[in-house]
Parts: C-alpha cells; structure tokens; sequence
C-alpha cells in the first residue's frame, strides 16, 4: 500500500518505541486485550488472546473472531495470510516479525528481521518467508533462521514485491527501476527502467503486470518484455491501493484538493478487455484499502483507515447497510489481508493489535494447508507447583545450577545507594521577569521547552560541542540578560523588528554604519549569509562571478553574480539572497548534504550551525567549480581577452583554491600506491597529545595537510584487505588556502583553549624578559605588563588573551616533495626582506583574509558572524575618492557591520566564540589576475524568447517585444508594474494588550513583470510582459489583488508567455545597466521582491512624487480617479494597466510642476488631493461606465495583437 495519503503522524516510528513499557497495556488500548496476557520485560505480548467463548459466528457473515497483540503500541506494517500453512505472518514499523497459527491465533514464532526499518512486504514460499525492507531482502525460516540476506544500495527505497514464478521475484519502489531477482542464486538478474517513477504496488493476472504509482497511475506491462502496453491515469494526487481479478481492475486513491490530497470516495474501475473506463463506483467511506472477494460473485471489499468496512460489486451500487465496523485499538488501521480461502480477513493497527474477522467459526486460511511443525516439547520432568502465597515457602524448592562465578544478586552495596534526580534550575529568563504577588511568582513563558515537560540529564554529554557551551547565569543579576552576558552585544543574533509598514520605518544604519552592504536573515537558509560575504571581498572570486553568465536555469554562480553585483550597488543598504538561495534549494545535492534546514529547525537552532556552515563551504567551491567548468562560448562567459580566468580543462576556481595531492598507500608487504588528486580546501586534525604543550597552529596545518594514517585498504599485491600506511603528500599550493576548523566536540575546544593558553603565557614571557620560566603570574602582575608604565611596546593584555591563530603563515615546498610550515609575523618580514624571491625559493606566504566563527547562545540557537580584512579596492569603490589604500577588518553579523580591532579576528573564547572557517590568501594574490569586470548581459536578451507554455497561442500575446531599432538608451522612461504570489503566510503573535507582532513577513515571490515603452510611437505598449514559471509551492495567488490566478504558472497548463525568473531578470538587469528611468506605483517594494538594486536616480516612483510629509500613501487607483478621471483595478489587477497608469501619471505631474520647476503651486494642488481623499475616506464612486487606459486610442495597436 501506498502510505503517502496517511496520516503524516505515523510516518516515522521508533525502531524500539516499546522498551521502556511496564509489563501493562497502553492506556489509549482496550482494557479488555489485558485478560490473560503476558507481557516480557520489554512489552511484548508472549501469547495471543484467547477467544471469549461468547463468541458467535454467523455462517456467511464476516465477524470478528480473534483480536491479538502482536507488539504493544508499535503499528503493524504488513500482515500476510501463508499460502502454505495455516498462519498469518505480521509485521511492525520497528522491523520485527510475528506469526500466529490457526483461527486461535496462538504465537507461533517471533523475531526481529530488521534493526531500524519497517518490514514493508512480506511473501510466503514453501520453505521460508521474504521480507523487504526499505533496501533489504530477507529470506527466513519460519522458525526465525536466516537463509539469505541480501542488501540493495543504501539509495534504494523498495515498497512492493511480487513473485513472478517459484524462483523469479520483482521488486519495486520510489525510484526509476524495478529489479529482477533469482531466488536459486540470490542475484540481480534484471533492471527494468519505470518511464513514471514510484511502483508502490505491483499485481500479476495471466496477460499483464500491473504497476501501480505514486503519481496515481496504473501501468499495464508485457508478462515477458516488461514494456508498458497500456496505462490508466487514475487519480491527481495519489494512488492508495488496487487490486484486479478477470477482467476488472478497481483503484482507491487521493485526489488533488486547493488545501492538498484529499481521500477520493469515487473509486475507479476499469474494464480489461475494452480497455476503458466504466462508471466509477461511490462508497460511503474514505477508501484506503480494497480486495476482490471472489465467492459467488466478484465482491469488494473496501476498508477505511477509521475501520470502516463496505462490501459492494464493482458494477452495482453501494449500500450503505453493507457497512461493520473493525473497532480498531489504535486510531488508524494500518493494514489489511485477505486469505486464500476467501474465509479470513485480517487487520492491523497502529497500536500494534491484529484483528481477525471470519464468515465461519472454524475457518481454514487455505483450501489445501499442510501440516505445520512446531517444536518439541520440554522434555525435562515436570516441577511440583510452587505457591507464591505461601510466605514460608522454601525458594530452595527451586533447583538451581551449581557455578562458582559470583551471583548477579551479590550485588555491592555501593551500587545500589539511592541518587534522587536533583530537579534542574529554572530558567533565567523565567527568573528575571518574574513578579511576585505575596508567595507565588508569574512570568511569561519563555517558549524554549514544550509544556509540561521537563527534562532530565543522567550524565553531560560530552559528544556534541554545542551541549558543553550553555551560558552561564549573570553575576550581574537580573539587570542584565542573563544568557548573553558573555557574548558582546555587536555578536548577538540580530533579528528585523517589523511594524505595519514593514521594513520601511526599521532602522538599518542604526546597525551598519559603512558604505557595505549587509545581507537580511528572514529568508529561510540564510544561515550562509557570512560565507557570501567573505566570497565577495576575495577580488579574483568576485570579479570570475560577475563575468560569468550561462543558459542553465538554477546555475548557483550566476545567482551569486547577481547577488555581487547588488553589493555592489549598495552604498550601506542592506540586501537579501532571496534568488541565490532559491536556486541553493533547487540543487539536489545540497539536500542530499543536509544544507537544506526546515524553518522550523532553523529558527530553533537545531541545526548544528558550525558543522553545517564548513559542509556548504565545500559544497559552494564543488558546485562553483562545477558550473565554471560548464561554460558555453559565447553567450555563457564572456571575460576581457588575455585575462588569465579562461583555462583550459579547468575552472577559475580551481585555480584560486584547488591543491594538487599525491596520495600513497604502503602495505606491510612493502607494495606501494600512489595515485594523484586534488582537493578544494583542508580539515583541521589535531594531536592526540594531552600534556598540554605548546603546539603552533603552523604544525597542525602542516598535519593535516600532510596527513598520515593508518586503515584497512586493498592490496593488489597480497588480493586482500591490508593494514596500510596512507600518507598524503602536496604537489602544488592553493593562492586561497581554506580551511575547516572541525571544532565540534569538547576535544577540539579543549585543544585550542589550552593552545590559547600557552601562547599567552608565551606571549607575556617575551614581551617582560623579566619573569623567570618557573613563576606564576597573577592577572594583575600581566595587566601592569601592558600598561603605559610597565612597558610601552607590549600589546595590551586584552590583544594577548585567547590568541593561538597567527595572521599569517609561511609554506614551502622542499626539494623531496615536503612541506614546512612556519607562523610567519612581521618581524619575520623585517629579517627576511620583502623583497624576497618566492617564484624561485617555492617560498610562500599567506596572510589572514577572513575567519567564519559560530557564536554559541543556548536562547536564540546560536549564529554564525565572519571577520573579514575588506581590501583597499572595495574602499576605493565605495568612497569614491583617489588614494585610498587602507585595509580594515570588519564584523559581519547579517545586516550589523562595524570595523574591528585586527586582534579580534583571531581571538575565540571557547565559551562562546568558535571557529568554523578560516581563509588565508597568497600576498600580492590580486596582481596575478585581470580584475576587469565586463557586463556579460547583451540587448539580445530583450528580443522575442519562446513561452514555456505548451497552450501558448500567438493570439494571447499580450506585448509586442522590441526590435532592434527600440533598444534603450539612457535616461528613457520604462514604466513597470509586477505581481507576486504567497509562498509562506506571514508569521505573527497577538500581545496581551491586543496589538500584533510581525514575527517573520510573508514570503512572496515575483509571478508577473510588465515593461511599457514610455516614449516613441509605441509609447504604453508593453515590450515586457512575462509570467514567471516557479518551482516552489504557492500557498495564496493573491488573485484580488495580482490578477494571477491558479494554472497561469504552470507551463503545461498556462496560455500565457511564460518564462524563467533568471531570463526575466536579466531583461531588468539589462535596462539598469543601460540607465533607463523606471517610473512605477510602489516601486521599492516591486524591486525588493525581485531582488534587484536599483539606483534612486534611476527609479520614479509616483507613490513619493504625490505625497506630502508624514501623511499616507496615496493608492495608484485614487490618483488614478482624481488626476487622469480613469477608473482602474476594478475586479483584479492588472500589471499593463498599471504600468500605463503609472506612466499618465508621471506625465501629469511633470504637466502640474511644470518640469519640477513650480514646487509651491505642485504643493497646493497636493493640498486639494488630500482634502478630497479625506472627505471620500480614500474610495473611488462606483462607475456608471467603466473607462480605462485600456479604451483609448493610443493602446489600440496592442490590443488588435
């Protein structure tokens, strides 16, 4: 069965969910299952439930005989009657199987046949049973013994199986094949491909094999070429079941609803010799499962998930007194069989109880069963009962062995003193804010556990890093916030306070105050918002990104070279990656990784932040390398001639980052491998060494770089696996050195607390010369060291503390293919020279661009924020001034920047502070590359392109595109209007004095950009009116208010143009480029959602032309009415109209200002609009003729199109 359509709730089950129960019954579970059950110390039932002797069975009349526990509260996956012997097999979600013999159900065997997955399949030979898992295969005794065992790839995820013949079995699942395996000699034989992927069900007759789909198909294929002959399209949403007997095939599935999948009542027949549907049969329950009961007549059986039953013919009428109930346990039946016989029908639920029901007191399972064999009985001579009441009674009666090894009851006392839990401490916060009314205390609940639930720690965890770092409570008191006392404020996860008019009132450069742009952190995976920043100050990186240009539709690259480009722009207003990141989430391997976060998880910082920022920094410089190295001459990159970015078999990126490695493999029988690769950046590992030593950070880079270890490899030499030595050597250098700090446990952050250490006691020592070796300093004697009178050369003691990272390091290749390693500071450089020949000695030095660290705050789930050396480039771009040549280290915190100390960059107390990332570049690395940056957008991009649309008609064009003749020059007017659709509902709370708080802004997305001509003959006719095709789900269109309605996205449904975000956008990105005006109604919010970075010079916007000073905005549609005397979004909107609208209007107020000439007669005849509007309460009359831009004559032109 298809477990799509079920409740969500029970799509994933503890593999043990019953191990901890007392030997009683679930609460929720009938009290009556519990009469002479026993239950072992884990919960599961040893016996099955006897049958109340006032059973009584009607001959003919299906009725419940038996109800069993299988596994107490773990559903039943699958039940299967035995075609050979009188048994009913079940199996749990939690991977175990249970068999139950004859009408009286008594437990024959039961074992665990998976470790963690549901048993999905189970299918009954002569000598054993097959299970299937979610990739596994099984083959067991009924007794338990394993016969076979075979796994399937770990990608693999099987649901159904058939048996073809006594030897051949099929098995199919949620991927496009379905496997042929021989039972004789457990292999792989066959691999069909599924054009439609997701075979869920699969059923035999005599002509066909019948497939059955996710997608709610049926496929009909050949017995002997697997080829598909026909195929039913049975339901839009989902198929549930199916089943086939002579010349009928009956589905029940889910049906496609506005508000999802929806149970479908209408199930759908088919007839197999016309090949075509016939009327589909109405039931009066939800179907989930159905079964031909053949007896005198082809009955149907269909079941509910609530335990309804109907019987009904698949050509006739259902009657609604055809209907018994099951009375499930649980809530839900899980699954449901029929026996051979046609006499038993089973069922089971999700509380782990199989029901049995009969049409005969006494029925058999199969017509002909053989005998089945149970086990010897104990023949050991029977024991005199003993008499548990009896309170002198002599245990010794019990015979025990004798054995020499101490006893479990000799037990020490030590272990069994009693250790009563401690009760864990309220929160802080709880404290903080609590006000006392006489002895009873209120706070707000601060939402950071689920009610009623505390929990209880046995032993700290020592695992996971972010487990160690809980905040300490404030000395301070309840003053200060208690959890972020030790994190300094400018660190502290900063979040966007909405109002009703969104962002427009909130603050930004209270929070930035340079002339960088910041990212905004509302859009969901903007956890990598530190890592696009220290992408975009690397020079050469920025300046490759922005070159580049291709045809794919989610090309990463692209998206992050629009994204630079915004930076660029930006003189300190912040930006979002709202496109960047919608591509991210497109790209399957970033799922596959785990970089893809629920909003849930990421806004409760379940997410191991630090672990999952260096996983997406490999992955960025993977995909980056990727896509660079997938260019399409010409269109797709087009960089300055001569520049050293164009390569040959390799990309830019693997320029900048890549190191060429040889790694060698020496087994003990002295056969050595070596083989050559390269890598994109290297993890730190660290010394297993605890004595506390100094240990330079120049050491363990040249450790982890020239890794040496020791594992289990293939050695041709000896055809075996071997103990090898694995030693990795490097061939070339980097011009980017990255690096991943793998700090995730207490072992790492141990490591580098006590390296700080050292080094500050080292530091302390050479800058006094004066305090022996063997001394202990006291904070005081080291603070006077720094202070103006102790010595006026000595870094402060605060520069000193929680330093082990040097900022910059010095590598050289050797003449045998080693690497030393060396911190390298600048009175290095003084003794060497800068001048220093590096081509010709392989001598190189890096130095610190930008380190990536993971801000731990057990309140708002921690954060990642980067320190970044901004070069002297960027400076000179942003503050337009000659002779800047200053570098300065910067904090990028989400949308907060500010300049730093360059110490801080490299100090990390442990506490709070760690680090993830660190970047180290080549000097003088900017000299080796051309730096030019040329646009690789062309006027092209504005001719006509073909709709995605398939039902596109030339006679629903709705533009005319420009020819060659039109193209924009600078300064022209463009009028644009765009509509967008909901993808998240806004998230907001109501406050106890009923005012609402914006939590976080709904997620809108751009479905429809129109560009007008705004002067020449063509003036109001569109040259851009695009429909944008999007992936993602849309939650509301907006109709009312975009016109968009439900199918024009959808390009196999759509009669409009239809196209890509990345095609449309980079039209817009072109009329930017070139310097058109955009004039428009609301155009700050048009361009946010688009994620575009317009110039203010470039952009008019009718809402601030007709607006005075702390008053309202004033609507398109009123200004509309009073000035122009046009009546417009009357039912919907429509972006053409608007456009135009807009357009009118910017002319009117050029007509009113005289050019902007007159400011004091403009003021006054804004006066009278505002007058007006109060006294309408801002409603435009209902028209007695609707009149629109659209009737007049100079728009005729189009609409003849």
């Amino acid at each position: 069965m298809n477990f799509e359509g079920l409740d969500p709730g029970l799509a994933e089950y503890a593999p043990a969910m019953h191990s901890a129960l007392d030997p009683v019954l679930d609460a929720h579970l009938n009290p009556s299952l519990l009469q002479n059950v026993e239950l072992d110390p884990e919960g599961v039932a040893l016996e099955a439930l006897p049958v109340q002797e006032s059973v009584h069975i009607m001959e003919g009349v299906y009725s419940e005989l038996h109800s069993v526990v299988a596994e107490v509260g773990v559903p039943v996956s699958v039940s299967h009657f035995d075609l050979h012997e009188e048994m009913l097999w079940v199996g749990s979600h939690g991977g175990h199987a249970t068999s139950f013999f004859g009408p009286t159900l008594e437990r024959y065997s039961s074992f665990q046949v998976n470790g963690s997955d549901d048993i999905r399949q189970i299918q009954s030979l002569e000598n054993g049973i097959l299970f299937l898992t979610k990739n596994n295969l099984k083959y067991m005794a009924r007794g338990g013994l394993i016969i076979f065992d075979y796994l399937l790839d770990e990608s693999e995820d099987m649901h159904s199986l058939l048996l073809t013949d006594s030897s051949t079995l099929l098995i199919g699942g949620l991927q496009n094949h379905i496997l042929e395996i021989d039972l004789n000699t457990v292999q792989e034989t066959q691999k069909y491909a599924v054009e439609t992927p997701g075979v869920t069900i699969m059923r035999q007759t005599n002509r066909f094999f019948f497939c059955g789909h996710t997608s709610g198909k049926v496929s009909l294929r050949d017995l002997r070429t697997f080829k598909v002959e026909h195929e039913f399209d049975a339901f839009s949403g989902s198929l549930s079941d199916f089943d086939v007997h002579g010349n009928l095939l009956a589905t029940c599935g889910f049906s496609s609803r506005l508000t999802g999948l929806a149970c479908d009542r209408f199930l759908k027949v088919y007839d197999l010799r016309m090949m075509r549907a016939i009327t589909p049969l109405q039931v009066h329950v939800d179907p989930a499962f159905l079964r031909f009961i053949p007896t005198y007549t082809s009955r149907l059986a269909i079941i509910s998930q609530s335990g309804q039953c109907q019987f009904c013919e698949p050509t006739g009428l259902a009657n609604p007194a055809d209907i018994f109930h099951v009375n499930p346990v649980g809530p839900l039946l899980m699954t449901f069989d029929v026996s051979a016989s046609k006499q038993a029908l089973a069922f089971g639920d999700s509380e782990g109880c199989v029901h049995l029901w009969t049409d005969s007191p006494e029925p058999s399972f199969n017509p002909y069963s053989r005998e089945t064999e149970f086990a010897l009985p104990c023949l050991v001579d029977s024991l005199p009962p003993l008499d548990w009441s009896q309170d002198l009674l002599p245990l010794s009666l019990i015979p025990v062995p004798l054995t020499a090894d101490t006893l479990l009851s000799d037990w020490p006392a030590a272990n069994s003193a009693p250790a009563p839990r401690r009760a864990p401490p309220v929160d802080a916060e709880i404290l903080r804010t609590m006000k006392k009314v006489g002895f009873i205390g209120y706070a707000p609940n601060p939402r950071t556990r689920l009610r009623n639930q505390i929990p209880y720690r046995l032993k700290e965890s020592d695992s996971e890093f972010d487990s160690f770092s809980q905040v300490t409570e404030s000395p301070i008191g309840r003053e200060e916030e208690p959890h972020l006392h030790m994190v300094s404020k400018k660190y502290r996860k900063v979040t966007i306070k909405y109002s009703k008019l969104g962002l427009e009132d909130f603050d930004f450069k209270h929070y930035n105050k340079t002339l960088f742009a910041g990212l905004e952190p509302h859009i969901p995976n903007a956890y990598c918002n530190c890592m696009i920043q220290v992408l975009y100050f690397l020079e050469p990186v920025r300046c490759l990104i922005q070159n580049h240009l291709c045809q794919k539709e989610f090309c990463l690259a692209c998206e992050l070279g629009f994204l630079f480009h915004m930076l660029d722009l930006s003189r300190g207003d912040p930006c979002q990656g709202s496109n960047f990141l919608r591509a991210f989430r497109t790209i399957p391997e970033a799922s596959a990784l785990g970089l893809i976060l629920a909003d849930s998880d990421e806004a409760s910082g379940k997410g191991n932040l630090a672990r999952l920022i260096q996983r997406w920094n490999r992955f960025i410089l993977t995909q980056l390398h990727q896509d660079l190295q997938e260019l399409e001459v010409p269109q797709a990159y087009r960089g300055a001639g001569g520049s050293s970015f164009c390569s040959s078999g390799d990309s830019v990126i693997g320029q900048l980052f890549s190191c060429e490695m040889e790694n060698c493999s020496l087994c003990r029988c002295g056969s050595e491998t070596v083989r050559a690769s390269s890598t994109l950046l290297f993890t730190l590992s660290y010394p297993e060494d605890k004595t506390g030593k100094n240990c330079d950070f120049a050491q363990v880079l040249k450790r982890s770089i020239c890794l040496e270890q020791n594992t289990q490899a293939w050695c041709d030499n000896c055809e075996k696996y071997q103990p090898t030595i694995q030693t990795r050597n490097i061939r070339h250098l980097p011009d980017i050195l990255v690096i991943n700090c793998e700090v995730n446990s207490l072992k790492e952050a141990d490591f580098w607390r006590m390296q700080a250490e050292v080094a500050f006691k080292m530091a302390i020592k050479k800058h006094s010369g004066e305090i022996s070796k063997n001394k202990e300093f006291a904070l005081a004697d080291w603070k006077e060291l720094g202070s103006p009178e102790g010595m006026l050369m000595c870094p402060s003691i605060e520069e000193l503390k929680n330093v082990w990272l040097p900022f910059s390091i010095q590598m050289k290749m050797t003449k045998n293919k080693g690497l030393d390693v060396c911190n390298w500071t600048d009175g290095d450089e003084m003794q060497w020279g800068p001048a220093r020949a590096e081509e010709e000695h392989g001598v190189y030095v890096y130095d610190l661009m930008a380190t990536v660290v993971h801000i731990l705050d057990s309140r708002t789930g921690g954060s990642l924020v980067a320190h970044i050396k901004v070069g002297e480039t960027y400076h000179q771009r942003k503050e337009v001034s000659e002779g800047v040549t200053h570098q300065q280290w910067y904090l990028f915190n989400d949308f907060l920047i500010e300049p730093i100390d360059k110490h801080e960059a490299v100090q990390f107390d442990m506490n709070w502070k760690v680090p993830a990332i660190l970047y180290y570049i080549k000097r003088n690395l900017n000299s080796k590359y051309n730096l030019n940056i040329k646009n690789p957008i062309e006027a092209n991009v504005l001719l006509a392109e073909a709709s995605l649309a398939r039902k596109q008609r030339k006679t629903h064009t709705t533009f005319i595109p420009l020819m060659l003749n039109e193209m924009p020059q600078v300064g022209d007017l463009v009028g644009l209007d765009a509509e967008f659709v909901t993808l998240n509902e806004e998230e907001a709370e109501l406050r106890s004095d009923g005012t609402k708080s914006t939590i976080k802004p709904s997620q809108m997305s751009v479905a429809r950009i129109t560009c007008v001509r705004g002067q020449g003959p063509n003036e109001g006719i569109p040259f851009i009116d695009d429909y944008i095709s999007t992936q993602e789900q849309v939650v509301d269109y907006l109709t009312q208010y975009s016109g968009i309605k439900p199918g024009d996205l959808d390009a196999k449904i759509s009669s409009k143009h239809l196209t890509t975000l990345k095609s449309t956008y980079l039209k817009l990105r072109f009329l930017i480029d070139i310097g058109v005006k955009f004039v428009g109604h609301g155009l700050q919010k048009d361009f946010r959602v688009i994620n575009l970075m317009v110039p203010k010079d470039q952009v008019l916007d009718t809402v601030y032309l007709f607006h005075m000073p702390r008053k309202r905005m004033i609507s398109l549609r009123f200004l509309a009415w009073y000035f122009l005397d046009l009546k417009i979004q009357g039912e919907t909107h429509d972006s053409i109209e608007d456009a135009r609208t807009a357009l009118q209007l910017y002319r009117k107020y050029l007509e009113l200002s005289k050019n902007g000439t007159e400011p004091e007669s403009f003021h006054k005849v804004l006066k009278g609009l505002y007058e007006k509007g109060r006294k309408m309460d801002w409603k435009v009359p209902e028209p007695e003729g609707q009149t629109s831009p659209k009737s007049a004559a100079v728009f005729s032109s189009v609409l003849a199109l």
